[in-house]
């Protein structure tokens, strides 16, 4: 199981960015995906989740109504738009497998987004 995030860049506040995860060596459309973000020390939190189908979905309430997640199981791709960035958004995002928690004990690099002026 591989997992490869892209997309993190360094934006001003009040900025947008789209995440992206790759998914590789499993059957994409079989498992629900989430994100996860982990902010300098500070332990990784729950982001968002997504079914299999895209039809569920869950945030957190820190980003709910500003970040969207979506999934494009033909591209086996995953999707973060996020948007009305702020300073505590600066982080380091992960994705996995799973709708509420991760699966998998193994994680890709992650993509660094910071938010600063």
């Amino acid at each position: 199981v591989q997992f490869v995030e892209s997309g993190g860049a360094l934006v001003q506040p009040g900025g947008s960015l789209t995440l992206s995860c790759a998914a590789a060596e499993f059957t994409f459309s079989a498992y629900a995906m989430s994100w996860y973000r982990q902010a300098p020390g500070k332990e990784r939190e729950y982001v968002a989740g997504i079914g299999e189908s895209g039809t569920m979905r869950r945030y957190a309430d820190s980003v709910k109504d500003r970040f969207s997640i979506s999934r494009d199981n033909v591209k086996k791709i995953m999707y973060l738009q996020m948007n009305s960035l702020n300073s505590e958004d600066t982080a380091v995002y992960y994705c996995n497998q799973g709708f509420t928690r991760p699966l998998r004990d193994s994680w890709g690099q992650g993509t660094q987004v910071t938010v600063s002026s």
